[in-house]
């Protein structure tokens, strides 16, 4: 049996393995007294469970997925009714599936639709139906013309619902008061429901997600109060105008959906690694109503969050993220029938000396990457270890304060994020009306409205680049005091407006160099005169892209993700120039992307599979106990009594103790978690007659011969793990760290010729890591 999940986990892995004494009890040999997993004659409440901020047993997690597989298949032959429940058993993965997909849809819907109307409503009110945001009152009124179809009698901006002025400086100072006031109340109310009802609900989630998903339990992070909360709060705090997005946190929803539906199937509630298949194509299915990219979500679970990916979670991923968008474009919640507020269509072609702009924003998305993560990980360093932190109502009232004051003059930052990014986006057709279309026209011009030639920049680009190149300034400043405050804030749209930003000033910049200077060499082949030559909206999407890259190190699902934003195939080929160059130049200066910087700050016990570890040292060298250190607490197969054992877990906080056969030979038997020690220690005293402190406790078949009059020993045999994973002392550490990430372990046991010298938890090998790095080893906290 063992044999086949450590094949199914790791095909290879024998090829990593050091030769066996063949003394030694490894997990290779999983065989001995029937059935690891069943613990007891008869099972009792909580046992193969794990404790708050522990991580689980991926090998053990698997093994009992196997037995209870194995079970239903050889019932499923004795009756009609057994067939059926093996039938059922096999469909509930994709039962889950469609109900996560439907709801986690359907969330993001009510959430787009409600952003909408209160970012809205601060600057104004729908007469005729309060709940319409300012786009739809005007889509519903009779009397809106298409040169002001944004301006309608059934909107009214505040001043002029309450001193009837829709112009002059009073009727600015009152919209300007009221729009700040409003940011200050939403943000005011976000931040108390996360602090009073569900601190997890603050941050992106991305970073605990991916350490959920490797294997640590944090209880309540994905409950139902988070969700609800978080959903809340998601809108309040988009609405408030901060500079953050929804996208990250939407991920986070979608988890705590897939943790509520598993949670109703005992396949996946009782088994800790089924569960985490579930919520890595949660995570998928969040990505694809985020952005509207079903296929982008996939390749981001899988290159992103997820730590175990089979081929089976890959099939499942696809049907949530099917379902979740399916859903999202039924309720269609911007009316353009369409996933995301900024889907685009070109109808230029690039050429190949567009390629250096590109490679220059990609150049660009890295260093801001690099400058984004130190100084965020630096302020929220700060936080935890200042005063700041004792203070986070007060911190999210000042930024927000700050972010409404500085941003209401500047119409790009006023609006909403993803406005701004749509707006940025878009091609300039002769139905536009942004200022980044105040072209001057040729009055001769009879081309077809989208095919419309460069021509030079009017007074109205000029003066949106430099709104721009200020609005720029504030996004980078003010994003890396946002992210990481206790509020829902993600990542992805404040990066992509960063680099939207840019590359809509860079293309421009180079639509302007190619119309006025069309007869240099570089321009003469494929830019003549009358021509529509540069996109400046393609460089705004390849410089988000580069800026989101940079931020987040993703490569593939970032280009997928763009790529199903436009729907054009045409522009792969920047968006990959783009996002290599971003990641080229963001590793040069540091490995770590934003979301692995934010898991090593909380000290999280995370075993990243991009990391490498080059390092010469031996097994020995991390294995507890060192020299000068207490032995090691163990116990013994049939020589310590209940009260030793209980007086041994009290004196210790270790997740669990090898057991040898004496304290002389130290020869190893097996291992027993504390948790299930104390769980069959408490069932066997209320259930068992005879068992007082002063019974012998054994783990062998047979119990141990005892003087007349003995109390009634106590058989532990079932609880104990009787092939855990081993190595030699001289197991270098290259390939115990390989064997940790590959298999999943909580700890490692380390023999020589048989006989137990020490331990080496997940913790440890951790700390070892981040001592060869020259990192603090203290800030792993947790086991």
């Amino acid at each position: 049996m063992g044999q086949k999940v450590t094949t199914q986990i790791l095909p290879r892995i024998v090829l990593l393995l050091p030769l066996r004494n063949p003394n030694m009890v490894n997990a290779g040999d999983m065989n001995g007294s029937g059935n690891l997993m069943d613990f007891l004659d008869e099972p009792f409440p909580d046992v193969g469970t794990y404790e708050d901020f522990h991580t689980i047993d991926w090998l053990r997690e698997k093994s009992r997925d196997t037995d209870r597989h194995r079970k239903i298949t050889s019932k499923s032959k004795e009756s009609i009714w057994e067939f059926i429940k093996s039938l059922l058993d096999a469909w509930s993965g994709w039962v889950v599936m469609l109900l996560i997909g439907l709801l986690a849809g359907t969330l993001a819907g009510v959430i787009d639709l409600a952003v909408d109307w209160m970012t809205d409503l601060k600057e104004g009110v729908c007469l005729s139906a309060f709940w319409y945001s300012h786009e739809q009152c005007c889509w519903t009124s009779n009397e809106t013309t298409f040169d002001d179809r944004d301006k309608c009698p059934q909107w009214q901006k505040w001043s002029e619902l309450l001193v009837s002025q829709s112009e002059g400086a009073s009727a600015y100072i009152l919209n300007y008061f009221l729009y700040i006031m409003w940011a200050l109340c939403f943000a005011f109310l976000a931040v108390s429901l996360v602090r009073v009802f569900a601190p997890y609900a603050c941050g992106s989630g991305i970073p605990e997600i991916k350490t959920i998903l490797s294997g640590f339990i944090i209880r309540g992070y994905l409950g139902k109060w988070t969700l609800l909360i978080k959903t809340v709060t998601l809108v309040l705090v988009v609405s408030s105008g901060l500079s953050l997005g929804k996208e990250g946190p939407l991920v986070h929803v979608a988890c705590c959906c897939g943790n509520f539906f598993s949670s109703l199937f005992s396949k996946y509630s009782k088994n800790e690694g089924k569960r985490r298949e579930v919520l890595s194509a949660a995570a998928a299915a969040g990505v694809s109503v985020a952005f509207g990219a079903p296929i982008g979500g996939v390749l981001f679970s899988l290159e992103e969050v997820s730590y175990y990916f089979p081929l089976k979670t890959l099939w499942r991923s696809f049907f949530a993220a099917l379902v979740a968008a399916f859903t999202l474009r039924s309720i269609n919640p911007f009316g353009n029938s369409r996933l995301v507020l900024f889907y685009v269509e070109y109808h230029t072609p690039w050429y190949m000396a567009e390629l250096f702009p590109f490679i220059l924003l990609g150049v660009f998305g890295g260093l801001w990457g690099t400058l984004f993560i130190r100084c965020n990980i630096a302020w929220c360093r700060r936080r935890k270890t200042t005063r700041l932190g004792k203070y986070p109502v007060l911190e999210v009232i000042v930024i927000t304060a700050i972010t409404a004051i500085i941003a209401y003059p500047n119409p790009y930052t006023r609006r909403s994020t993803s406005e701004l990014i749509s707006e940025l986006f878009n091609d300039c057709g002769a139905l536009e009306s942004s200022q980044l279309c105040d072209y001057i026209n040729d009055p001769n011009m009879t081309r077809p409205v989208d095919d419309i030639p460069d021509r030079p920049a009017g007074p109205g680009v000029y003066t949106a680049m430099w709104q721009l190149a200020l609005a720029l300034v504030f996004k980078i400043v003010i994003t890396i005091f946002t992210f990481g405050m206790k509020i829902p804030s993600g990542l992805f749209i404040p990066s992509m407006a960063v680099g939207a930003m840019a590359g809509r000033m860079v293309g421009i910049g180079v639509e302007q160099l190619a119309y006025h200077h069309h007869d240099w060499i570089i321009f003469r082949n494929w830019c003549r005169p009358g021509a529509d030559c540069v996109t400046p909206g393609l460089y705004a999407m390849v410089g988000a892209a580069a800026c989101l890259g940079g931020v987040t190190r993703m490569t593939v699902s970032l280009v997928v993700i763009m790529f199903e934003l436009t729907g054009g195939l045409e522009y792969i080929v920047p968006l990959m120039a783009a996002a290599v160059t971003s990641k080229w130049v963001a590793d040069a200066f540091g490995k770590e992307g934003i979301y692995e910087a934010h898991i090593h700050l909380n000290g999280y016990p995370f075993l990243d599979v991009k990391d490498e570890f080059t390092h010469r040292t031996l097994a020995t060298d991390v294995m507890r106990p060192r020299r000068g250190e207490a032995p090691l607490s163990v116990l013994t197969q049939d020589s310590m009594t209940v009260e030793d054992v209980e007086t041994l877990i009290k004196e210790t906080d270790y997740n669990g103790f090898p057991v040898v056969v004496s304290k002389d030979s130290e020869r190893l038997i097996g291992f027993a978690q504390r948790r299930e020690l104390i769980l069959a220690i408490k069932n066997a005293r209320q259930r068992q007659d005879g068992v007082v402190s002063n019974s012998i406790v054994y783990f062998t078949e047979d119990p141990p011969e005892l003087p007349p009059n003995s109390p009634h020993p106590l058989k532990l045999r079932r609880i104990l793990n009787l092939s855990p994973f081993t190595v030699t002392d001289h197991t270098p550490m290259e390939t115990v760290v390989d064997i940790f990430r590959k298999l999943g372990l909580r700890q490692c046991l380390v023999t020589r010729s048989g006989r137990l010298l020490g331990i080496i938890t997940k913790k440890d090998v951790l700390r070892h890591m981040a001592q060869m790095a020259n990192q603090d080893p203290e800030s792993i906290m947790f086991n």
